[in-house]
């Protein structure tokens, strides 16, 4: 007596329960042969197959009555729906909505006048169908950035990075500038990241440069800034303590901005610099 599929073996009078199914009929009439062949008792099969029994009913009847053409797969979708929209009254949609143009809405309102209750939904749904919907195309905001032409020194980006890896158990920071207009670059490194750090690498960047900085721009770091961190801690938040980067930068004639939070591409180009570096490293 054979095994069935869900048992790993199969019947040994045909050589296709022996191999892997191909295809669907194939995988079906590993389950119907043994039945047809009363081999295996459909009770037996249907207590082992994953379909339940009726299923499994169902395909040795059509084997029966057709062979094995008659367990290729069938279409599932219903050949005919009861709340279809006739003929006529699509045919008399269409022909308003060439006529007239007018909307699902509308068109429901004319045909109800005329005795023809279809609602807009399905209005909707056969005029696009019939590819009588409209396109609406939503106009992009073209934003034109004024690009001020630069001179050296105008605008210079600061901003820091980790040196990759440690170095002897030590780890090691990369202050960067670069500026705006010329793209000239300086850089140098640190053992720490700090106010110090920073108002030194201030100082000489200004030794460095080939010309006068009259501005840079960092981020809200708080080795460049105390905006949200030195204001909340402040007894007076009306006249905080001002940070030592901004002191050094108002003793020395530079404006200092810095750009919003979480928006590091408005400090774009020395951000693609350190991204060129940690490539490189």
């Amino acid at each position: 007596m054979a095994v069935l599929p869900g048992k790993q073996q199969y019947g040994t009078n045909t050589d296709m329960c022996v191999k892997q199914p191909k295809d669907a009929v194939e995988y079906r009439l590993q389950w119907v042969l043994p039945i047809a062949n009363k081999e295996v008792r459909l009770t037996d099969a249907a207590a082992v197959f994953p379909r339940g029994r009726r299923t499994l009913e169902r395909w040795v009847s059509d084997f029966k009555k057709s062979g094995a053409k008659g367990l290729e797969p069938r279409s599932t979708r219903p050949k005919n729906c009861p709340g279809e929209t006739p003929e006529e009254v699509r045919r008399a949609i269409v022909r308003l909505r060439k006529e007239n143009n007018k909307c699902a809405l509308k068109l429901e309102s004319d045909l109800k006048g005329g005795g023809i209750r279809v609602g807009a939904r399905a209005i909707g749904k056969i005029l696009k169908k019939e590819g009588l919907t409209r396109r609406y195309r939503t106009k992009k905001l073209k934003i034109k950035y004024l690009k001020v032409p630069l001179l050296p020194g105008e605008l210079v980006e600061i901003d820091v990075k980790y040196v990759p890896k440690t170095l002897g158990n030590r780890q090691y920071y990369q202050y960067t500038a670069i500026d705006c207009a010329s793209r000239w670059r300086y850089l140098k490194i640190y053992g720490n990241m700090g106010n110090s750090e920073a108002v030194d690498f201030l100082e000489e960047l200004k030794k460095a440069a080939p010309f006068r900085i009259r501005a840079v721009k960092t981020d809200n770091g708080s080795c460049f800034t105390n905006r949200y961190t030195g204001y909340r801690k402040s007894a007076d938040p009306y006249n905080p303590k001002i940070h030592a980067f901004d002191l050094r930068c108002q003793r020395g004639n530079v404006i200092h901005y810095l750009i919003d939070p979480g928006k590091p591409a408005q400090n774009g180009r020395v951000e693609r610099s350190h991204r060129s570096d940690q490539e490189a490293f």
